[in-house]
């Protein structure tokens, strides 16, 4: 799961620059919390996500990951259409606000969850201790 996280961040981060870019083109930041939010939640988030899940492949290949990544990358796409009509004065989509940053923190958790049950200490120090030796 960590390499598709990964490419995802990567992607988000294209979306969250392009929309930057286009609101300072057109002088329009009606959608700056959705920049925000595509930035910190996609670009960062996912690549935090992805990076773990590479380093600690047990985590990535677990059911948690899968449940985590497809909640996770089902709920933030819509969440984000809900907020970006709403930032532009259109609550026709509040009912996606109403349930996928729910659905996205179920996600978090999960993420959580996961991370403590499959990310040892062990698994650190066999990764040190193998760049080490390379």
């Amino acid at each position: 799961m960590g390499t598709l996280f990964l490419k995802l961040a990567a992607l988000y981060f294209l979306i969250g620059v392009g929309m930057g870019l286009t609101m300072e083109i057109i002088g329009d930041h009606r959608l700056m919390g959705a920049h925000a939010h595509i930035n910190l939640v996609g670009w960062a988030s996912m690549g935090l996500f992805g990076a773990i899940y590479v380093l600690f492949p047990k985590a990535g290949e677990s059911t948690l990951a899968k449940y985590h990544f497809w909640l996770y990358n089902i709920s933030l796409p819509l969440f984000m259409l809900g907020l970006s009509f709403l930032l532009l004065g259109n609550e026709s989509l509040m009912l996606l606000l109403q349930i996928f940053p729910n659905v996205l923190v179920l996600a978090v958790i999960l993420f959580v969850i996961n991370v403590f049950q499959n990310v040892k200490a062990a698994d650190v120090a066999r990764h040190l201790h193998r760049d080490k030796g390379a």
